[in-house]
């Protein structure tokens, strides 16, 4: 089916209009990355002092307490993962990244796998998978909305409270908690990466207890010395899980920021097809007006030549 001027000028409009919403959504993607990755940098004072407490606890509490002997890892082991994706498309691979490395990483660890995802998105990528799903939380909207996410994220899973037992008594069952979550890298690029958040890795631990205290004032514990451990493990299980959430959400603003940029580009190339088509059919239009012309005028002038002739 062949263009005319007129259907031309409607796709004009429709891929101006198309334009100008994608403009509208890289500017939002550009503006949500800023306040995540400002987010992130602004957390770095407070793990930063978490950690001071955790060394100071560390150093005044029994040696069997501060440094636990790990359980090996069997198939008996509880092994939970939060996997963060997205709730919206115009992503590209994003969720599909994040779900394949998570997938990888999970089958090479024995024990009894149970999945939380942050998304609908990635839980439908997973869904596909043998994994056994038991959790599905809404991705936050806002840097708000990510403690209210992080605060059920601890209660429905319900780590915290066993490891506070594991690591106060060295006791009861082998729990592991991974998160899995894409890092911003550079520009709109970013890569899938892994924490075990729990348990606590020893080696942490030990060099926490050994770094030296910053000023000449030397520090004290009010009350019991394990409250505060307690206290200050819960603060660092918020503070890791907060900056996975603040992390994914740059990163799924770089990858849909990157998807719009390329979406821009295309609808560019676009228009300058349809105005280069419309140019040629309304020049096209104007030729055969003109030739029209020219012929008619040619035929008066024959007639009249004709005419005076006779």
């Amino acid at each position: 089916m062949n263009d005319t001027t007129a259907s031309l000028s409607r796709k004009i409009s429709s891929a101006g209009d198309l334009q100008s919403v994608v403009r509208t959504m890289k500017a939002l993607a550009a503006s949500s990355i800023g306040q995540y990755e400002r987010s992130v940098l602004a957390l770095a004072d407070y793990y930063r002092t978490v950690e001071l407490g955790l060394s100071v606890c560390l150093r005044k509490i029994e040696p069997r307490i501060m440094s636990p002997k790990q359980k090996e890892r069997s198939a008996h082991n509880v092994i939970g993962a939060i996997v963060f994706g997205s709730d919206q498309g115009l992503v590209g691979q994003f969720n599909e990244v994040v779900a394949d490395y998570a997938i990888k990483n999970l089958a090479a660890l024995p024990g009894k796998v149970q999945v939380w995802a942050v998304g609908e998105r990635v839980h439908a990528r997973l869904a596909d998978t043998d994994l056994p799903l038991i959790g599905l939380f809404t991705v936050p909207n806002s840097v708000k909305a990510i403690i209210p996410l992080v605060g059920q994220i601890l209660v429905e899973s319900e780590m915290l409270h066993r490891h506070s037992a594991m690591l106060m008594t060295g006791q009861g069952e082998a729990t592991e908690l991974h998160l899995f979550y894409n890092r911003p890298t550079s520009g709109a690029v970013y890569e899938p990466v892994s924490q075990r958040l729990l348990p606590l890795d020893e080696d942490w631990l030990r060099k926490l207890a050994e770094h030296p205290w910053p000023t000449g004032n030397l520090p004290e514990i009010i009350g019991d010395g394990t409250s505060a451990l307690r206290a200050l493990i819960s603060e660092y299980l918020f503070i890791s899980l907060f900056r996975a959430c603040a992390e994914s959400l740059a990163s799924e603003n770089a990858s849909r920021l990157a998807a719009m940029e390329r979406a821009d580009k295309n609808i560019d190339e676009l228009l300058e097809n349809f105005h280069g088509a419309f140019h040629r059919l309304r020049q096209s239009g104007i030729d055969e007006e003109l030739f029209d012309v020219i012929s008619g005028f040619e035929a008066l002038s024959k007639g009249k030549t004709h005419r005076s002739t006779e």
